[in-house]
């Protein structure tokens, strides 16, 4: 896609899609998959990132702050039909870590677990896009519990379901692995500009 065509699409929705003013909080306005958002105590919280890799890793909040840390833009879609444009996230590239745990010519996906029981997974190549970010902050303020903090994934061009929040486990696979609502009827290619939403 060349950069005008990348420009085109941000100034319009995708298919289907509103635009509403503020991410919906999990477990205010949209009730979770367990029916409580997880408390995480973050003196203890641990990342672990392993599988088919030649350097796993497992981090604790300060390693992860201590990383580089990036900025990006994005617009964020809900499966649902709502959209926030213009969503400042900071974080780490999740290419960057790809860097640092280096996977085998083998692992072709990587799976997000997460602390309420969530999963949800991606190719490798789909998580390597410059927009792609594990993020702790929201418009300049660390998540919050209701946004998937600490960590959660951010897809922008993949539905939200995609954007795994509470993240306590990456995991690079040979095979696919399905997710919770990729496993219930929804596309597991998840492209919000071809109104992907349902498996066929």
């Amino acid at each position: 896609m060349s950069s005008k065509e990348q420009g085109n699409k941000v100034k319009s929705l995708p298919p289907g899609q509103r635009p509403v003013k503020r991410l919906l909080r999990w477990g205010k306005d949209h009730p979770t998959i367990t029916g409580s958002v997880p408390k995480i105590d973050l003196g203890s919280w641990t990342l672990a990132i392993y599988g088919e890799v030649e350097k796993p890793l497992k981090l604790n909040w300060n390693d992860v702050l201590k990383l580089p840390r990036i900025e990006f833009m994005s617009d964020f879609h809900c499966v649902e039909g709502w959209s926030v444009l213009g969503c400042r996230w900071e974080g780490v590239q999740f290419k960057y870590i790809v860097d640092l745990v280096k996977p085998k010519k083998i692992a072709k996906y990587v799976s997000f677990e997460c602390a309420d029981g969530y999963a949800t997974s991606l190719s490798l190549q789909e998580l390597l896009g410059g927009d792609v970010l594990l993020a702790y902050k929201l418009d300049r303020n660390f998540l919050e519990e209701a946004l998937g903090a600490p960590l959660r994934l951010v897809v922008p061009s993949k539905y939200a379901y995609k954007s795994a929040m509470w993240i306590m486990g990456i995991k690079f696979t040979l095979r696919k692995e399905l997710g919770y609502w990729e496993s219930r009827g929804y596309s597991d290619n998840a492209d919000v500009w071809k109104n992907d939403r349902f498996s066929r």
